[in-house]
């Protein structure tokens, strides 16, 4: 079915318009959110973490990539790997926009990041919302906090996205005739996008050239997350964690995921 797009917002620095356009295109980046040292520090550190899993024969792959693709590497439980990407996990930023989204209390189901390098293939168009029976609900019941590790660039495989797709309430089909956009964007900006909207991985065309991207799966609090922070996590982060990262880790509720008819913590 031929369906016609809108385009992308354009990348900016005003939080204010970035919530309008997470509300009106699905999508928003910010940039700036990371700059410096602590820019250096996620990077360094993601690949890093990279380098040791495919040293220990760590690599995992996963479901939606593409099938023959050998360059992308997963890397998955990333609070367990540095305490700067706990500090992802809960930044002001992303957590006012998905806020925006979900609303509080949510859950912070995967924390993990997607390298994709020279000649990696492109992903299968999907919403991350695919757990979900159609027809969809009219809100939203989950949110992506992506930071660019990375330039993010048509030719080193940015993500792509369908703007507009939030409103169709469903997940895309073969006969879907679309041309996702990539989403180009500075290392150290914020893209946050809900869990209707169509994307996947670009196809990175150059011969030399690594995109690292690192996502934040948050959904509204009565889904099972996608990791069990319960038997992956290191301890030392719930032992030190705030009170609202306790929250989106499950550890501090109401309600629901109870032990004894109490918070776990």
């Amino acid at each position: 079915m031929s369906i016609t797009q809108e385009r992308l917002p354009a990348p900016t620095d005003d939080l204010d318009r970035a919530e309008h356009d997470l509300r009106e295109h699905g999508i928003c980046a910010v940039t700036g959110v990371l700059e410096g040292e602590t820019l250096a520090t996620v990077r360094t550190q993601l690949y890093d973490a990279a380098a040791q899993d495919r040293a220990r024969g760590r690599e995992r792959r996963f479901a939606l990539d593409f099938e023959h693709d050998t360059t992308n590497q997963r890397v998955w439980n990333l609070p367990s790997r540095h305490p700067v990407f706990v500090d992802l996990a809960e930044h002001p930023v992303a957590l006012r926009l998905v806020t925006s989204v979900l609303g509080w209390p949510m859950l912070l189901g995967n924390l993990s990041a997607n390298i994709t390098g020279p000649g990696g293939g492109e992903m299968v168009l999907h919403a991350d919302q695919i757990f979900v029976p159609t027809p969809w609900p009219a809100e939203p019941q989950g949110a992506n906090a992506a930071w660019c590790v990375d330039d993010f660039t048509a030719e080193n495989g940015a993500t792509c996205f369908v703007p507009g797709s939030h409103r169709w309430h469903r997940p895309p089909t073969p006969d879907d005739d679309v041309t996702p956009i990539p989403m180009e964007a500075p290392a150290g900006t914020l893209v946050v996008f809900e869990s209707r909207l169509w994307h996947r991985t670009g196809f990175n065309r150059t011969t030399s050239e690594r995109r690292a991207g690192i996502f934040g799966w948050y959904t509204r609090p009565i889904y099972r997350q996608q990791e069990n922070w319960f038997l992956s996590l290191d301890p030392s982060v719930w032992r030190n964690a705030s009170e609202e990262l306790l929250v989106l880790l499950g550890y501090r509720t109401q309600g629901l995921g109870l032990v004894n008819g109490a918070s776990p913590l």
